[in-house]
């Protein structure tokens, strides 16, 4: 695991990066990897990172991560539900 890390910061260090964009890069790759492994849950998520629901939120909105789940399944539309189901005559 150290090696691997170190490997990482000599990267970003032989390649012109400066701090604030390689956090920038390993915040925003630890955050969409925590949102996919929790199903976009965010307060899970913000556990498994080990800050506050909030800063979750906070760093998503500056990262523009998108933090919705993916839909199971299409949102029926009312002229579709009222076609399906006509009401009766009274």
């Amino acid at each position: 695991m150290k090696e691997s890390f170190d490997a990482l910061v000599d990267y970003l260090m032989a390649n012109g990066f400066f701090l604030e964009q390689a956090v920038e890069i390993i915040e925003k790759g630890m955050i969409e990897r925590a949102m996919q492994s929790t199903g976009a849950n965010q307060s899970e998520a913000a556990k498994l990172l080990g800050i506050h629901r909030n800063t979750l939120q906070r760093k998503m909105l500056a990262y523009r991560i998108d933090g919705r789940r993916p839909r199971r399944k299409p949102a029926v539309r009312v002229q579709e539900r009222a076609a399906r189901h006509p009401r009766k005559a009274s």
